[in-house]
């Protein structure tokens, strides 16, 4: 092994005794320092550092430098060398004379080499004076001094760089932050250690953050709090909670900082009363305790009212939050007074939310409430001054104006504040014109108007009243509601042609179909008054209303009239009148329009002339009233014993009752026929109905539905019977349908051994005859001597020529022919 070694070492000698020959001859060339400095560095890995060899293989690098000073790579593994020897002064000196010989634009190479040997260093000074130089070349890296600063605590100077970083708007973080979120570590990292950080002044940064972002105003004022809390300075805390709580202006940021504020104050007395259990009782410190307690009491109630006051800040003009402030302040009048005062200088009637003459009434009230008239004039006044955005508003102060004087019965003096409220201005304006203040446009307000008429009727004369009316009239803003009230006023004084006037004034301002009840009532009291006096006049007035009436409001105008002509007028008159109405009315009140006409005729003129009114209801209603219009139609016709007429009725209606939707109108014929009818009536109607059936059956969707439950029934499938022919499975079932409606109609054909029948019944001949034999309470009772012929011989004898009439018919007396 030793002869190896030595071997091995010859071997080296001579080869580093080539290098040197070969430097000496080109001492420039690169390559040939490069591949010697590394075979040495070969020659002593893995050797104590201690040995001699390094410093030898070290004084070759310093050679390899005189020549190769521009070269980074030499200067790299020269200076990791000297890193792996932990030579710590001399790998610093070689950093800094690499780059002290190497052009700026190669110094990146060095740097990180340079850093992380800094960093490793347990001398934090001299990584601080290496990134010191470090971020003049390159300042966007100062994150990563931060961070390193934080690490070994140095936390004054990280501060310092983090707020020279928040205050350069041209720094681009390469972290990915933003410069809120670097404001924010700033804020934590001076309020967390205010004992470490004491080159800032961290009140004026942090408030200068309040000014930067507004959308994060919590978090930072808790943060100045927490700052003075770790100092030691708990009142300055305090009046940073406080002055937060009172300048915040979102509820969030409110509750931030109103929830950080009560935590603090009972960590406070969780300490005091600590401290008070570890070193006794003493009544100093009772005395501060319970201080503290009320303190904490007080910031709980005062919530509500702070929560109000940053929604009053956040829009003053928020009538709502006023009225809740008031609220808060129940049972302290001075504060309601106050309120109130900076309520309506602060609310600007333009902007408000909600009504601002509220807040001025309430006001009033409040005064009123504690019997200060006077005052409450004072607030009413100076509100009827103010210019509200809407008419509406000041109306409502004059109108409560009025009522404060009412309540306290001051009748002349509301009447005198409400004729000042509706006094034509010297500047007449429309109603909607906002360009115009509110005051001038006040005197064409309905709601001032309709106060204002109510206490002229109550408490002033007749014609005080009279002229309130004709000005709110001839204001034209009059309601429908005013016209009537108006007449009725004008009727209870006895003033009837006055009255009718009113009604006629009131007919000329409105439409249809505000003009209805003005009709309505119009027409009423005028029949009424006179009756039949004056016939002419008051069918001149319907006529005049039903002059372009609407249907839906016809009906009610026509039965007035109606009734006007069956007590005052003639008859025929009325039935005209009736029958204008079933075309003029609307059609879901048509059928109750002609049941009343029915009802009318068959009362004045019997029922035979409701014949032709029924016949025109079935014309024209639809299909389920008509329905019933037959029925009754026919009903009557058997009543007046006109059978045949009552079923050439039922006959008619059938084509229009589907068996399968309308039971009851075939139960009912069936009824009739068993009553009134034979068996050849019988016949006919099941006839009909087999018809009206097949009718029925033959629509298109009552076929589709038949084939889908066929399809449904079948026992197996469309695709089961033929696959993949979808199309020729549909013909298939088409033509299988019109087989079996074929070998229907087949069975339907009358048999040649009984009597000829139009379509197949379900009713076998013994039942019919059994149905003809029913008791009818028409029939006539006749007694013959021969009632015992056989009653088979009538249908086998007849002879082909004549038609055969039933037996049952005419029982004994056809034998008695015979």
């Amino acid at each position: 092994m030793r002869y190896i070694e030595f071997k091995q070492n010859g071997v080296k000698s001579i080869l580093n005794m080539i290098y040197e020959r070969a430097l000496k001859e080109l001492p420039g060339s690169y390559k040939l320092w490069y591949n010697y400095l590394r075979e040495r560095r070969k020659q002593v890995k893995g050797k104590c550092i201690t040995e001699p060899a390094y410093e030898e293989i070290n004084n070759c690098h310093e050679r390899a430098l005189v020549f190769m000073h521009k070269m980074p790579r030499i200067w790299l593994d020269y200076c990791q060398f000297l890193v792996a020897q932990c030579k710590i002064t001399r790998s610093r000196r070689t950093f800094d004379r690499a780059l002290r010989a190497l052009p700026v634009t190669q110094h990146p190479r060095i740097w990180p080499l340079y850093l992380r040997f800094a960093r490793n260093l347990p001398l934090p000074e001299t990584a601080i004076r290496v990134y010191r130089r470090y971020l003049k070349l390159s300042p966007e890296n100062a994150e990563e001094y931060i961070d390193y600063l934080r690490s070994c605590s140095k936390l004054d100077e990280a501060a310092v760089r983090l707020a020279a970083v928040v205050n350069d708007e041209s720094f681009v973080s390469k972290e990915g932050k933003s410069n809120y979120q670097l404001w924010h570590e700033l804020c934590d990292l001076i309020s967390q250690n205010p004992d470490k950080v004491n080159s800032l002044n961290v009140g004026a940064i942090i408030r200068g953050g309040l000014t930067r972002f507004t959308d994060q105003l919590g978090k930072l004022w808790c943060s100045l709090a927490d700052y003075y809390i770790r100092s030691g300075h708990f009142e300055k805390a305090r009046d940073v909670y406080e002055e937060a709580i009172l300048t915040v202006v979102t509820v969030r940021d409110f509750t931030q900082v109103f929830d950080s504020y009560a935590q603090f104050e009972e960590s406070m007395i969780a300490a005091k009363m600590e401290t008070t259990s570890e070193m006794g009782k003493d009544e100093e410190e009772d005395i501060d305790l319970e201080l503290r307690l009320a303190r904490f009491e007080q910031l709980i109630a005062r919530r509500p009212l702070l929560l109000n006051s940053v929604l009053l800040r956040q829009n003053p003009h928020n009538v709502h939050e006023w009225h809740k402030r008031v609220k808060l302040y129940e049972g302290k009048p001075r504060q309601i007074i106050n309120t109130y005062t900076e309520a309506v200088q602060t609310v600007d009637p333009m902007k408000a939310t909600g009504k601002p003459s509220s807040l001025w009434v309430s006001f009033a009230k409040f005064y009123e409430e504690n019997e200060q008239l006077d005052d409450a004039r004072t607030i009413f006044e100076k509100a009827t001054k103010v210019n509200y955005k809407q008419v509406d508003d000041l109306a409502g102060v004059w109108c409560e104006y009025g009522e404060m004087e009412l309540r306290h019965e001051n009748y002349e003096q509301a009447l005198r504040i409400l004729r000042k409220a509706t006094a034509i201005p010297s500047k007449k304006a429309e109603y909607f014109d906002v360009s115009e203040p509110v005051q001038n446009r006040v005197y064409k307000s309905l709601k001032v108007w309709s106060m204002l008429a109510d206490l002229e009727e109550s408490m002033g004369t007749f014609q005080s009243t009279k002229a309130v009316y004709d000005r709110i009239i001839d204001l034209r803003i009059a309601t429908p509601q005013i016209i009537i009230n108006y007449a009725m006023f004008l009727e209870e004084h006895n003033y009837f042609e006055e009255s009718f006037k009113a009604y006629e004034r009131g007919i000329a301002l409105f439409r249809w179909p505000n003009v209805y009840d003005i009709w309505n009532t119009y027409l009423t009291k005028f029949i009424d008054r006179y009756g039949g006096k004056k016939l002419e006049r008051a069918r001149d007035l319907f006529e005049q209303a039903l002059d372009g009436c609407p249907a839906k409001f016809a009906k009610t105008i026509y039965l007035l009239y109606a009734k006007l002509e069956e007590e005052f007028g003639l008859a025929r008159h009325a039935m005209a009148v009736y029958e204008r109405a079933t075309q003029a009315v609307d059609n879901t009140e048509r059928h109750h329009m002609f049941n009343i006409y029915i009802k009318r005729a068959a009362e004045i003129y019997g029922v035979t002339y409701t014949r032709a009114i029924y016949q025109k209801a079935i014309e024209v209603l639809p299909d389920e009233h008509s329905r019933d219009m037959c029925l009754r139609f026919a009903d009557m016709e058997s009543k007046l014993g006109e059978i045949d007429r009552g079923r050439a009725i039922y006959s008619y209606c059938s084509q229009i009752c589907d068996p399968r939707m309308t039971a009851t109108f075939w139960q009912t014929w069936k009824e009739f026929e068993i009553r009134h009818g034979n068996e050849d009536t019988i016949r006919e109607m099941l006839r009909i109905k087999r018809s009206v059936q097949a009718t029925y059956n033959t629509q298109v969707n009552f076929m589709s539905s038949q084939m889908m439950k066929a399809t449904t029934n079948a026992t197996g499938t469309i695709s089961d019977l033929a696959p993949g022919q979808m199309g020729l499975d549909d013909m298939k079932l088409l033509e299988q349908q019109a087989q079996l409606l074929a070998a229907e109609a087949e069975q339907d054909k009358p048999k040649l051994k009984e009597k000829i029948l139009f379509v197949r019944s379900d009713t076998s001949r013994s039942e019919l005859a059994e149905l003809a034999k029913q008791a009818n309470p028409d029939e006539i009772d006749i007694d013959d001597e021969d009632e015992d012929v056989d009653e088979d011989q009538g249908p086998e004898e007849v002879q082909l020529e004549q038609k055969s009439v039933p037996t049952a018919v005419f029982g004994g007396l056809k034998e008695g022919e015979d």
